[in-house]
């Protein structure tokens, strides 16, 4: 096997601000296999808030290499080489793709999948004000459902109501980022629940999640940051009611598909989400995306551009053809 391993920084179209932080642009690896005239592609964007930079998951990868060089590595084996993270996620995707290239098969067929279908999926707007927010919202006329990007303080129950105002028809969740506390999220339920909110994500900082067995779940519940991966789950039982799987956190496709096994198993629903890479990243979500109870696969919409061949959007679904990733190529 020959690997390759490089950065990538890929603009946004805009800035984009969440509880805080403000991205204007996405940092990302780009990890290729060649083995025997077939090369697959990885992406990662790393985890931000673990210090999982594309310059770390680069010089992981770039260590790995003569491990992978000398063959006999494969999926499998590589959930025992490296921890959960961008590095492993990136050559995992490459890996999936080595095999689909050379079983002359896509990868969602190799991961048991009789059929690939489009899929509804959030689009997401980041912290503004209320009156942008709800421009922002009126313009995504394609989206049947809005996350908004919320940070814990006095400003977040007009920014709900002012989108609600404008996109009455609009399924809508909000995603804290870990900015509230009992009392700010206690304040603003009232509003949440007028609203007619689905879903709050990762209210509360990481450490915290105990303080959300005090928490009224007539609104589900879902924990982001604080479940990396499949060793998260037990703590969280009884807590949450979703666990959103990412696969920069938990290390690829191959460790998500079976950590969404073990979360049904324990009572949880299942989300898919990204950390706002380009359709390569979306391609691998989108197939463990076939299995979950809910999509945010907006990653490449805030890009100044993607990827070609890329994904589609189209009427609030996602849709990801074989093209863009999943057969290897074949060179």
């Amino acid at each position: 096997m020959k690997v390759e391993a490089r950065t990538e920084q890929w603009e946004m179209a805009e800035p984009f601000r969440i509880s805080g932080e403000t991205f204007t642009h996405a940092e990302i690896a780009v990890i290729t296999i060649e083995d025997r005239g077939v090369v697959g592609r990885g992406e990662a964007c790393g985890v931000y808030y673990r210090d999982d930079t594309s310059a770390r998951i680069v010089e992981q990868v770039t260590e790995l290499a003569p491990i992978l060089a000398a063959g006999g590595i494969g999926r499998a084996e590589l959930q025992h080489l490296l921890p959960a993270g961008g590095a492993r996620n990136a050559l995992d995707a490459a890996l999936w793709e080595i095999e689909a290239g050379h079983a002359g098969k896509p990868v969602w067929q190799l991961a048991g999948f009789a059929e690939i279908r489009s899929l509804p999926t959030v689009f997401t707007i980041g912290v503004a004000s209320p009156g942008e927010m709800a421009r922002k919202s009126a313009s995504m006329h394609y989206a049947r459902s809005i996350k908004l990007k919320l940070e814990g303080e006095g400003e977040d129950a007009e920014r709900v109501k002012a989108v609600r105002a404008a996109r009455p028809d609009a399924q809508i969740a909000v995603d804290g980022n870990r900015g509230f506390d009992p009392e700010s999220l206690d304040a603003i339920m009232p509003t949440l629940r007028a609203a007619g909110v689905m879903l709050i994500e990762q209210p509360f900082a990481l450490g915290k999640d105990a303080d959300l067995r005090y928490i009224d779940r007539t609104i589900p519940i879902a924990a982001d940051e604080s479940v990396q991966d499949g060793d998260d789950l037990e703590r969280l039982i009884g807590l949450v009611d979703f666990v959103n799987i990412k696969l920069d956190k938990c290390g690829g496709l191959t460790h998500a598909l079976e950590m969404e096994r073990t979360a049904r198993a324990m009572g949880f629903r299942v989300m898919v989400g990204n950390m706002t890479g380009t359709s390569w990243s979306q391609a691998p979500a989108f197939i463990l995306g076939q299995r979950c109870d809910l999509c945010d696969l907006d990653g490449p919409t805030f890009l100044a551009r993607d990827r070609v061949p890329g994904v589609r959007y189209a009427d609030g679904m996602v849709d990801c053809p074989d093209d863009v990733w999943g057969r290897g190529q074949v060179r």
